[in-house]
């Protein structure tokens, strides 16, 4: 049981997201940056989907009502346990009645706490993911508040070893998609979309040449970028159809739109690109005023990324599991 002490607004419980209802107008939700909430979850033995929090405001501190294992990844937000500074992608053995206190980002956006057997919340249509925009999942459909408690689940490991395990931070392991020559420029790998070739060659060049910057009306629905607006020479009808995060969208005020986690699961303006599922946790981590550069990849490629994800949580939990003295199978 953890107990949240101090919490500003929309920090939430999520998993890696709610999968199988879009049919019925249900989006994913999920953790904005999936491969930290996986990492997290890795290190403590639990399944790579287990719920953990969300931490995207900070201050955030929570007490520990029982002995338990926890995770801290992401962004490096400068956690202390009972006072002690905690290394940023870190797992690491709690005590009853210790707190633990995440401070204001040294970098990126969102801190992932895990525990070990998961957030024990309700499953609501195959997830435990909270959807804040329409208010379901979760702790009680809504983001956390001081005063709420949340119960564990069984974990399969109670405790880690001595000092903990960390992992290597994914911005390290896992090769950025270029490199820009400018600083702090997040480059994103991404697929063109049905109409990218509707729109005339200055726009489409505007598109992948450009810095385009994170507006501060960004959030976990989606970024809305700001930069050279992006025109149609003539207006498109195009009949609304399903939309997955990473759908970068340009409605009729020609600034792009990245659909993100709590999107809508359908939409209709023009699909110029969209944001490979390897990258969407480079967003995550993107604050506002955040510069963000596209490079176009295929399918193909962007397959190949996703494996090499994928090999990155299976070496996090091999390592993570030979710390442990677990039985490889």
């Amino acid at each position: 049981m953890i107990e949240i002490v101090q919490t500003p607004p929309l920090n939430s419980v999520q998993d890696l997201g709610r999968f199988g209802a879009r049919h019925y107008g249900v989006g994913t939700s999920g953790a904005m940056d999936d491969v930290a909430l996986a990492t997290g979850n890795l290190l403590l033995g639990n399944p790579a989907g287990a719920a953990g929090i969300e931490i995207q405001m900070f201050p955030f501190k929570v007490k520990f009502r029982s002995d338990v294992a926890v995770a801290i990844t992401g962004a490096d937000c400068r956690a202390r346990l009972d006072g002690t500074l905690l290394p940023p992608w870190w797992s690491t053995n709690a005590r009853a009645g210790q707190s633990l206190v995440l401070q204001s980002p040294v970098s990126g956006a969102r801190s992932y706490l895990t525990i070990a057997g998961g957030v024990d919340v309700p499953v609501v249509l195959g997830s435990r993911s909270t959807c804040l925009r329409i208010g379901y999942g979760g702790h009680r459909g809504r983001a956390l508040e001081a005063g709420d408690r949340l119960a564990c689940g069984t974990a399969s490991q109670a405790r880690q070893p001595h000092g903990g395990i960390g992992a290597e931070p994914p911005e390290v392991a896992l090769a950025a998609a270029a490199v820009d020559g400018a600083r702090d420029v997040t480059v994103l790998r991404v697929v063109p979309a049905a109409e990218h070739d509707a729109f005339p060659e200055a726009s489409r060049r505007a598109f992948w040449q450009e810095a385009w910057i994170v507006s501060a009306q960004s959030n976990r629905m989606g970024f809305r970028l700001m930069g050279t607006p992006l025109h149609l020479d003539q207006p498109l009808e195009i009949r609304s159809s399903g939309i997955v995060p990473g759908i970068v969208q340009v409605p009729p005020s020609g600034q792009p739109i990245i659909q993100l986690r709590d999107a809508n699961s359908a939409g209709g303006y023009p699909k110029i690109g969209v944001v490979i599922d390897a990258d969407l946790w480079r967003l995550g981590q993107a604050r506002p005023g955040a510069r963000l550069r596209f490079v176009s990849v295929t399918q193909q490629q962007a397959a190949t990324a996703q494996r090499e994800t994928a090999t990155y949580l299976a070496e996090v939990e091999t390592q993570a599991r030979l710390c442990r003295g677990d039985a490889l199978s």
